[in-house]
């Protein structure tokens, strides 16, 4: 390793030192009778020459496996020459055989090797090779593509917009282009001898440019907004819709504080890849082209001394691009004030006021702690900008002074450059900085992709609708786990019957199944065994709405949405008239609660229903499930926070109508006592059914943990 380094470099500096004497000088002289072009076939020769012996020596020190990087360096430092003498020649046509250097002094092979070397180092900060990580590099890599790509192709409905958008862009930066140059132009005219025609037209130009450069903008910027909204529309409508379908443990795996950062930041994050970055990398792509044609015919050597601060530059930007850690500590504040705010009855019963404030407070530290890493570095970052920028402007003066010493430049050559050669490092600025946010807008679109690609784990449903429905449900040798806790069964091989015109009590202490069998029931969660049967036909045979539309589900915290007290009781409907929302609040016994509030049926129950009382919300979710005329009724302790007379009141129709089939999960005595069925459930099992007297009877479970079980 080490030997065979310092063998190498000394090998390199002794055919660079051959290259510099007498023989070698003779040698190239020769080479320029190739050529009737003078000796640029000659230098390419020499240079070939010395770069098939610079790779032999390589391959014998590397045993013929020499590094990428040695390559590069190699072919950069024996190719340097004849390329900088191909540009000169071609720029500058006064160029003759006897001026193209083709055989350098000392000083010039020193700044050659130093520029390569330089040159390389740059590239390879800048793209390193990631040896045994390549091939995980290079995937991610097509990655991101295929996700910009797939960001591009959701653009497709919007293509005349953005089609007229770049087309307005190129012809506002044309004319933006030509802006400096008639301001040397019009410099030029007032420091020589002033012609009234000459000025007239210059000015004219540079003012009908402006008008074209501000028209053009203004209908570029409004198409792009246009087109970006569009596509945020689309998107937000197309991962809104998906999330909803999503199965309940899905919900329970990711938070909502995140899953509305995805919906909302990243969307918008995705939509400027394609709207706003796309402007401005064409815009800021087409400028430079433009300035650089123009900075080229005023001066070559200006520009190639800009060119060297565009690099430097890019590298200082890309690296610094690649910081950006907010979004997760930004989620996890918005998560964690929505979730103190939203329970704050909750957090003040509890006294956790300072538990919760402590929390908060330790997110915003961390979320300090990642600004202030990033503020150190754009300090840094800054400061490194600022040296180079400084240190090449101080060179470009002093080179402007001998050009125009030289007779070679203008004044007004000197401003029109200084202005294209501010907006150069402005676009560039610009180009490393989208190519670097267009590569967080790719996270933000995989992480939105990854959403919108999702399937749920639960089994579509069928398109069984039939017209006449019984209502008998089954369930036969139903095992179930929850998706948080998969090694503990919540029921096991479970089997029981629900019968039409029945109602059957779900009894248990605290943890036995009851609220498991429920949340089958509703197709919350799906069975690990076994199935659940309505009228002998798995619940997932038939269709989603006409399965939630004959059956009906009131829980003991129903949630109620903001809005109308007529909204929540026609929630999910279509259709449904004010006479039917009244007719299901008198059988839920609010109507004349409802009548004596300022609004009525239009009063607003507040978020989450916090202007009404439990029992009145209770009544509200009773009357939400009654309006649908369900087939099958389960009440969760749907009464448990009404008083008595309300309680008698709504018990009647909570009993059931003729054939309807009734599944209550009750602690009350009064309730259970009133079932036509009783099933007892502890650890996941049936342990006994039966009516009340016949379980009492029985001297089992059910009758020694009664008063444990019930209050009377």
């Amino acid at each position: 390793g080490y030997d065979k380094t310092c063998i190498f470099t000394a090998l390199i500096t002794l055919v660079n030192s051959l290259y510099c004497n007498k023989a070698s000088r003779r040698f190239t002289l020769c080479l320029r009778t190739f050529s009737s072009s003078g000796g640029l076939v000659g230098l390419w020769a020499f240079g070939a020459l010395r770069w098939a012996l610079h790779h032999s020596i390589t391959l014998v020190l590397s045993d013929g496996k020499p590094q990428p990087v040695l390559r590069r360096w190699v072919a950069v430092l024996c190719l340097l020459p004849p390329v900088f003498e191909s540009g000169r020649m071609v720029m500058v046509t006064a160029s003759t055989a006897d001026d193209l250097g083709l055989v350098p002094g000392p000083s010039m092979v020193v700044l050659a090797l130093v520029s390569s070397t330089v040159a390389c180092l740059a590239w390879e900060l800048g793209f390193p090779d990631d040896g045994g990580n390549q091939g995980k590099e290079k995937k991610k890599k097509q990655e991101a593509r295929a996700q910009l790509m797939r960001v591009v192709r959701y653009c497709k409905p919007d293509a005349l917009y953005l089609a007229a958008a770049f087309l307005f862009l190129s012809l506002a930066v044309i004319c933006e282009t030509f802006i400096p140059y008639y301001q040397g132009k019009v410099i030029d005219t007032l420091s020589g001898q002033y012609q009234h025609n000459s000025l007239i037209y210059t000015i004219g130009g540079m003012g009908l440019v402006s008008l074209g450069s501000a028209l053009c903008s203004g209908l570029r910027g409004g198409l792009f907004m246009c087109s970006l909204s569009r596509l945020n529309k689309r998107m937000r409508h197309m991962l809104f819709h998906n999330l909803i379908q999503q199965d309940i443990p899905f919900f329970e795996e990711n938070k909502p504080g995140s899953l509305v950062s995805r919906l909302g930041y990243d969307v918008d994050k995705m939509g400027r890849s394609v709207a706003l970055n796309s402007n401005v990398l064409v815009r800021s792509l087409v400028k430079t082209a433009g300035m650089l044609v123009l900075m080229l015919g005023l001066s070559w050597q200006l520009t190639l001394l800009t060119m060297v601060e565009m690099p430097l530059l890019t590298l200082l930007q890309t690296k610094y691009n690649t910081y950006n850690q907010l979004q997760d500590c930004q989620a996890q504040i918005k998560e964690l004030a929505s979730q103190a705010i939203g329970a704050v009855r909750t957090v003040r019963s509890f006294r956790a006021e300072e538990k919760e404030l402590d929390r908060y407070n330790q997110a915003l530290e961390r979320m300090y702690k990642v600004k202030e890493h990033k503020g150190i570095i754009s300090a840094v970052h800054l400061l490194l900008r600022r040296m180079v920028t400084v240190g090449l402007k101080v060179a470009m003066l002093f080179l402007c002074r001998k050009l125009i010493s030289a007779g070679q430049l203008s004044v007004g050559s000197v401003l029109a450059f200084v202005l294209f050669q501010k907006d150069m490092v402005t676009n560039m600025k610009q180009l490393v900085y989208v190519l670097g946010d267009m590569l967080c807008t790719v996270g933000a679109a995989t992480k939105v992709f990854t959403f919108l690609d999702r399937k749920p784990d639960q089994k579509e449903a069928g398109e069984l609708a039939p017209a006449k429905l019984q209502g008998k449900l089954a369930f036969h040798h139903v095992s179930f786990y929850y998706p948080s806790r998969p090694d503990t069964p919540a029921l096991k091989a479970v089997s029981l019957e629900l019968h039409p015109g029945k109602m059957t009590a779900l009894v248990g202490p605290s943890g036995g199944g009851k609220s498991s069998c429920v949340s089958l029931l509703v197709r919350l969660y799906e069975p690990k065994e076994g199935q659940v049967l309505l009228d002998g036909q798995p619940l997932h045979c038939y269709q989603h709405q006409y399965l939630h539309q004959k059956m009906a589900l009131v829980s003991q915290e129903p949630v109620l949405f903001s809005g109308s007290i007529r909204h929540n009781i026609e929630y999910g409907l279509v259709g449904c008239t004010l006479e039917q929302v009244k007719e299901a609040a008198k059988s839920a016994n609010v109507h004349n609660f409802i009548c004596t509030l300022e609004q009525g049926y239009d009063t607003d129950v507040g978020e989450c229903g916090g202007q009404l009382s439990s029992g009145q919300k209770q009544c509200i979710a009773i009357a939400r499930a009654l309006v649908r005329e369900p087939q099958v009724l389960i009440l969760d302790e749907a009464t448990s926070g009404m008083d008595i007379n309300t309680q008698h009141a709504v018990q009647g129709v909570l009993a059931g109508s003729v054939g309807q089939t009734v599944l209550v999960v009750a602690h009350r005595l009064q309730t259970v006592e009133k079932a036509d069925h009783i099933i007892f459930m502890e650890g996941g099992e049936v342990v006994e059914q039966g009516t009340h007297q016949e379980l009492m009877a029985s001297k089992g479970r059910y009758c020694r943990l009664k008063e444990e079980l019930f209050e009377d």
